[in-house]
């Protein structure tokens, strides 16, 4: 008898049910365990991929709640496929991070909150029933919220309602949308919502409520300021989850639900996303220049570098008789999601490092690092320049895909996101410059512990992943480009 193991299902309540164990049992090495075993199971499903196809494989499907036709219903495609990647890899590492950077009688906690929200945001990117996505989409806050509120900073509670205050609220317009357009459809399935034939008022109205509620949690500009705060009050680990897959979530609803359900809107609305996208670029870019504070500088940066993920989805709809040019635009958004991922999650880590040793975030208070942690100071460095988006690193791919297509749909698009390059360089290697270089100041930096092993393996891996990417794209842009041609012709198909 042949038993066909649900592998979807697997990889998100395995996680979900490990965490619910460790907090009635604690287990010290069961989230590195569930760590590798979800990564076996996300390298599986890899393998058994047909990147020649756009459309859904190792699909789940049965009644969840059958007099709402609600279905529980998975399936995954070269978008989602490398997003769950990026999830189970980044977790993987926060687990082995905590080893040094969390106190004994709280690891068990913190590494359950950890694994159980990689169950629910992997649930977020295999999910193909809107209601299903939205229940996963709530529910992914509930251990942020957690890891902010009880092992954040001194304003963690005031950053932790801020945070879900304005994420919770953005939701009750997806919400809205949702039932809209599950009443239209008769029913909640996302591939019946891309049939449908939205008209074109209700396709504004619905636009701008699913535009307020995925912008927050990308987040856009002006919907931003709920970052930084929760950022610098977040522990380490929590840093670098609401970095690298968090924000991530907001994009990935916009490229399931408002792209190819909503093409019209997006179409007769994609200027003012191109501006809103162009401002966080430049002025965040700004903004950044002048923090004190090491992770409000990331956090800012981050910001700027979303700012490339909407705009290469948008300025498709400037390219309308140019589709190989909107399908480069739609692709660089994409990597650049994953790039940032891991790009900025590595920054993270290194102030993470500092902090767990000197208990400070200011960049005034360091000074010479180099001098004492002389291979922190060479990772940190290549962490860096892939932010600035230094060629041969991922961080140069995703950015150099969409400034190309914003040149085909205008040279002023493209030179004005082409400041980044400069806005970046100056914020990313001035802090650089002010940690790593120069001359000892702070008696605590002489005395600094070298890098522990956790570390350096952490450390370690995220660099092979960066330059991986940076000098062999086409890993990406293989299972990426049948998905991102189909969205693009579901775009540009204007119903």
């Amino acid at each position: 008898m042949n038993i066909t193991v649900p592998l979807l299902s697997t990889i998100i309540w395995l996680p979900i049910i490990a965490g619910a164990v460790m907090l009635l049992w604690p287990m010290r090495y069961l989230p590195i365990i569930i760590s590798i075993i979800s990564l076996g199971l996300c390298i599986s499903l890899g393998a058994h991929f047909d990147a020649s196809t756009w459309q859904m494989q190792h699909m789940e499907n049965m009644a969840w709640v059958p007099a709402l036709k609600l279905n529980y219903t998975l399936g995954v495609d070269g978008i989602s496929l490398l997003l769950v990647l990026l999830t189970v890899f980044m977790t993987f590492l926060v687990n082995i991070a905590a080893f040094t950077q969390v106190d004994k009688k709280q690891f068990n906690a913190y590494c359950a909150a950890f694994i159980i929200m990689q169950g629910l945001m992997c649930g977020v990117f295999f999910a193909l029933d809107a209601v299903l996505f939205y229940v996963f989409f709530e529910a992914m806050m509930i251990p942020m919220f957690l890891i902010i509120g009880l092992w954040g900073g001194p304003e963690r509670v005031y950053a932790t309602f801020k945070f879900i205050l304005y994420t919770f609220f953005g939701s009750l317009f997806l919400l809205v949308s949702i039932l809209y357009l599950g009443h239209l459809a008769d029913s909640f399935s996302i591939l019946d919502f891309h049939k449908l034939s939205v008209g074109l008022q209700a396709q504004r109205w619905l636009f701008w409520a699913m535009l307020f509620a995925f912008a927050v949690k990308v987040p856009m500009w002006p919907v931003h300021t709920w970052l930084p705060d929760a950022h610098t009050e977040a522990p380490t680990g929590g840093s670098v989850i609401l970095a690298a897959i968090t924000l991530k979530m907001g994009a990935y609803g916009m490229l399931r639900f408002m792209l190819p359900v909503l093409p019209m809107g997006c179409a007769f609305f994609a200027g003012p996303v191109i501006i809103l996208s162009l401002i966080a670029i430049g002025y965040i870019g700004l903004v950044a220049i002048i923090q004190k504070d090491m992770k409000k500088l990331i956090a800012y940066s981050s910001i700027a570098h979303m700012g490339f993920v909407t705009l290469g989805m948008f300025i498709a709809f400037k390219m309308i008789d140019s589709e190989p040019q909107a399908v480069v635009g739609l692709e660089g958004a994409i990597i650049q999601m994953l790039s940032h991922g891991l790009v900025s999650g590595a920054l993270f880590f290194c102030v993470g490092a500092l902090y767990v040793r000197m208990h400070t975030r200011m960049i005034d208070e360091y000074g010479g690092v180099a001098n004492v942690l002389p291979l922190y100071a060479a990772f940190f460095m290549l962490f860096a320049l892939a932010n600035v988006g230094l060629p041969g690193t991922s961080g140069f791919v995703g950015e150099f895909m969409v400034i190309l297509a914003s040149f085909r749909a205008s040279p002023w698009y493209a030179f004005f996101a082409a400041t980044t390059l400069v806005l970046g360089a100056s914020y990313t290697l001035w802090m650089y410059k002010r940690v790593v270089f120069g001359d000892i100041t702070n008696k605590l930096v002489s005395s600094l512990q070298v890098l522990t092993v956790n570390e350096r393996v952490v450390f370690t891996l995220l660099a092979v992943a960066i330059l991986l990417i940076g000098v062999w794209p086409n890993l990406l842009l293989y299972p990426l480009h049948e998905p991102a041609t189909h969205l693009v012709q579901q775009m540009l198909n204007i119903r």
